[in-house]
């Protein structure tokens, strides 16, 4: 084990494509949980899935054996929450999303319009397995009539993993809304350091205590370097060693799965 990974302490994991596959849990993540249990650590769970809120998290992994608690994840959701209270307080908001996003969203204190012909103060799009072509026609009648409208992305994911291969993400749909309205989103989730940042003031670990494990480079791994913190890759999902030299994003440790991190810790 290297000196730097034996002071790790706040261990900040993707789900999908790292500690399971669609409903099915990897053989090395409960050994890894418990050797950062044995070590005194701490594990978050950071996903950029916006199509469920943390209590069906919190049951998928139960199902699983992985006791969690709402305090355990960090979430695209509540990353999207904090930027938009920001800056606009009480909006009302059209949303290309699922019902539990807009229950989310509500609860923080938003309005929910139902159509484009409401008065609507920004446009969110998040992972949308309710999609309609009456929301994408609102998205694109939206960004397509009201140029200055603000246009927010939960995450860029451009697929989520499933059990056959891979199924469009949001931002598959935002590529889309942009050949259609020509307006790209301001993006939230991981790459950008917003979820890891709300993970180290939740815990009080240090940047230097933390290490981020996931399966992609470009939303993972460079969410670790976005913010100043140790990236693991694991090949156990999108990513491959290919990745690397096409991105030029470069992991500070690479694994075969989870498993194997296991083991060096």
């Amino acid at each position: 084990m290297s000196g730097k990974l034996q002071n790790k302490k706040l261990f900040l994991l993707d789900m999908d494509g790292t500690i399971y596959l669609d409903r099915d849990l990897f053989p090395g993540t409960l050994p890894f949980l418990e050797k950062v249990k044995e070590k005194g650590g701490r594990c978050l769970y950071l996903t950029n899935n916006s199509s469920k809120n943390a209590k069906k998290y919190i049951e998928k992994l139960k199902r699983m054996g992985i006791s969690a608690r709402r305090q355990d994840f960090v979430t695209s959701v509540e990353a999207t929450v904090e930027y938009l209270q920001k800056r606009y307080p009480g909006a009302r908001l059209y949303v290309c999303g699922t019902r539990a996003l807009k229950a989310e969203l509500k609860k923080n204190g938003f309005r929910i319009a139902e159509s484009a012909g409401e008065p609507i103060d920004a446009l969110v799009c998040g992972f949308d397995t309710e999609l309609t072509f009456k929301k994408l026609d609102d998205c694109a009648k939206l960004l397509t009539l009201y140029p200055d409208l603000p246009f927010i992305a939960t995450n860029p994911d451009w697929v989520c993993p499933t059990a056959y291969g891979y199924v469009p993400d949001c931002g598959s749909v935002c590529e889309m809304l942009w050949r259609a309205a020509g307006r790209r989103p301001v993006v939230i989730g991981k790459p950008q350091r917003n979820m890891v940042d709300i993970a180290l003031k939740k815990t009080g670990y240090k940047p230097e205590e933390a290490l981020l494990v996931g399966d992609r480079l470009y939303t993972d791994i460079a969410c670790a370097l976005n913010a100043g913190i140790d990236g693991a890759f694991v090949l156990s999902g999108e990513g491959t060693l290919e990745d690397i030299e096409k991105t030029g994003v470069k992991p500070t440790y690479i694994y075969k799965d989870i498993g194997e991190l296991a083991k060096d810790l």
